[in-house]
């Protein structure tokens, strides 16, 4: 699976804010009651959904269900530019009850369908890291993601050249935009 630079930066900050919910300063497990605590603190989170994304995501953690981890690892190697819309990934995505909820919530931010991808997918990875939390069923029906596959080899070429520049010593560059 490759990662996207968003994705392989966020997510070593999901996993910080996950380890720092799962145990108190004696070693004792209190996921459940700091997700709880975290979740009734929604509406708060969602200023910080822009900016600090892993601490309104974490919220979200076992919420997620993945049916076509194959579509994911096409979806974690995208800048958050490149998302397909939110609904269009009912497919590759769905939701417990409960987050769905929370979800009904975010998505009524203006950057709320953003979110949702990147909550669903710094989730996909943590579940993934080491099969923590829910577990991810293979599929074999692989989700179209309107990738377009010229698109994704170019910027495939870009990442390669990217990566050779920094080897050779070379600062790296951002794409701009």
């Amino acid at each position: 699976m490759k990662l996207s630079r968003y994705f392989a930066n966020h997510a070593r900050a999901y996993d910080a804010e996950m380890d720092d919910l799962v145990s108190d300063s004696e070693g004792k497990n209190v996921l459940d009651k700091r997700l709880k605590e975290k979740r009734s603190q929604l509406e708060f989170l969602l200023v910080m959904m822009d900016d600090s994304p892993e601490m309104l995501a974490a919220a979200f953690h076992q919420g997620f269900r993945f049916p076509s981890p194959k579509a994911m690892d096409l979806l974690v190697a995208l800048e958050p530019e490149e998302f397909p819309d939110w609904d269009k990934l009912g497919r590759t995505i769905t939701l417990t009850p409960w987050a769905q909820a929370m979800a009904d919530r975010v998505l009524l931010e203006p950057t709320g369908e953003q979110f949702m991808v990147i909550a669903a997918c710094l989730e996909y990875l943590y579940t993934r890291a080491d099969d923590r939390g829910a577990p991810v069923e293979d599929d074999e029906d692989e989700e179209d993601l309107d990738i377009d596959p010229e698109e994704q080899e170019a910027r495939d070429r870009e990442d390669a050249g990217a990566a050779w520049m920094e080897e050779q010593g070379f600062d790296h560059k951002p794409p701009k935009g």
